[in-house]
């Protein structure tokens, strides 16, 4: 367990963030591994479903994982300020709230699926492997839920390693199931999902038992089960204006995903493959900001202000080195990548992989700001200006994609939307900082 009040602010955020970023390396590389094995084994148009699948799963988790970040927040400053009776009512009343949430979105997810995919311009060729595909998925939601807010309090108090062994395990399970179900019981998509559930429910039960098992300071008794007016209302704030962000965020994504899907099936394999890359790319930083909101928590709950200054000032020289390089190496090796999830016969997939890919990667250094500002505002309780942010990010990325797709830049014109947003809710960003940050713990202000 680390814990950020004290110490070098750098090598705390650094040291709490390694396990997450690998361990999401570990999550993209089943991912990586369910496009490779689809669009190699079953064909292109199976990945173009599966990846335009994965854009409304994206959404549906992001929901999910949301709320559970909110609630991740609340749990590390509380965590930082020593009041471990409000933790553990925390636990309960976000085990009631979000667990319920969870099963009424597997209940409307699943009645509604033929409605989602027409929403979303699903082409007739490729809806029945989609159906098939997300109603497995979907079912498997409330293993998200379960992993998701025990990694919330594992990592609210400073332990960012066990979620990273339990999801090594779930994506070493999910490479071999996939290939068993895919190449050896040939059941297509319908396997790669279920490979996906199985390995979700393994990380999710080995989390939560060792929640229960091993952490003996918040053991909860039958006393500790109770849920009071002021906890309530601020795990709902907490979790559901986190929801909303992330939510928004996937949600704009979806939107343009409804719009790649009317350019046919090749632009959405290339789409599906450059989503994939990008995903991968800039996770690192995703998770760095992640770790700074709780770093910033943290400090929040111990009043130490001046740390969250340093960490910011830190984050930023990070940010900036780690963008650089990730930028430098996709670029170069844009076709090797494309040749990764398509064979090589599909030219033109992967022509237009690679156009996305160059697009896109010089840009990365924007969203890896634009998470430091989520993870900042996320942590010191200021969740609406991550919101706007999130608004003017994806906001400007759906209008400019429907503006920019039909002249003659056609397809091009989603890609060049998509760092037009980033750099406006940064510039947002920077703006917020200067004039908002006033309203910060203790009403001190915040220097930068």
């Amino acid at each position: 367990m680390i814990d950020m009040t004290n110490g070098d602010c750098n090598k705390s955020i650094l040291k709490f963030a390694l396990p997450m970023i690998i361990g999401n390396i570990f999550q993209q590389i089943y991912n990586l591994v369910d496009s490779i094995i689809v669009g190699k084994f079953i064909g292109a148009n199976a990945l173009a479903a599966v990846g335009s699948s994965f854009a409304i799963v994206v959404f549906l988790n992001s929901i999910i994982i949301g709320l559970t970040m909110g609630v991740g927040i609340m749990l590390a400053q509380y965590y930082g300020s020593k009041e471990m009776d409000k933790f553990k009512e925390t636990i309960i009343t976000s085990i009631i709230f979000i667990g319920g949430a969870t099963i009424f979105i597997i209940i409307i997810s699943i009645f509604g699926i033929n409605k989602i995919l027409e929403l979303f311009n699903m082409p007739a060729e490729l809806a029945s492997d989609s159906m098939k595909y997300l109603i497995i998925i979907i079912l498997g939601l409330i293993f998200t839920f379960i992993y998701n807010l025990s990694t919330a309090l594992l990592r609210s108090i400073g332990d960012s390693k066990r979620p990273l062994y339990f999801l090594i395990i779930a994506s070493l399970i999910n490479i071999i199931l996939d290939l068993v179900f895919v190449l050896k019981l040939n059941l297509g998509v319908e396997g790669v999902a279920i490979a996906t559930v199985i390995a979700q429910s393994v990380s999710a039960i080995l989390s939560s038992i060792y929640v229960y098992r091993k952490i003996d300071f918040i053991k909860i008794s039958k006393c500790d089960i109770k849920i009071s007016k002021n906890i309530f209302k601020e795990v709902i704030r907490y979790s559901v204006l986190t929801s909303i962000q992330q939510s928004i965020m996937n949600f704009g994504i979806l939107i343009v995903q409804g719009l790649v899907n009317t350019f046919g099936a090749t632009v959405m394999a290339a789409f599906a493959a450059g989503v994939k890359v990008d995903s991968i790319a800039y996770m690192p930083v995703q998770d760095f900001g992640n770790a700074f909101s709780t770093f910033v928590a943290q400090n929040k709950g111990a009043g130490k202000i001046d740390r969250i200054k340093d960490g910011i000032r830190s984050s930023i020289k990070v940010i900036i080195i780690f963008c650089v390089i990730t930028s430098s190496l996709i670029i170069i090796f844009s076709k090797d990548i494309m040749l990764l999830f398509i064979n090589k016969n599909e030219t033109e997939v992967i022509a237009l992989g690679v156009e996305y890919i160059s697009v896109v990667a010089i840009f990365y250094v924007l969203i890896g700001f634009l998470f430091m500002f989520y993870g900042l505002f996320r942590g010191i309780g200021l969740l609406n200006i991550s919101i706007i942010l999130t608004i003017a990010s994806l906001g400007t990325r759906v209008v400019l994609a429907y503006v920019l797709s039909e002249t003659k830049l056609g397809a091009s014109g989603i890609w060049w939307s998509i760092p037009i947003g980033w750099a406006l809710a940064d510039i947002i960003g920077v703006i917020c900082v200067k004039l908002k940050l006033g309203k910060i713990v203790n009403e001190k202000r915040l220097e930068v």
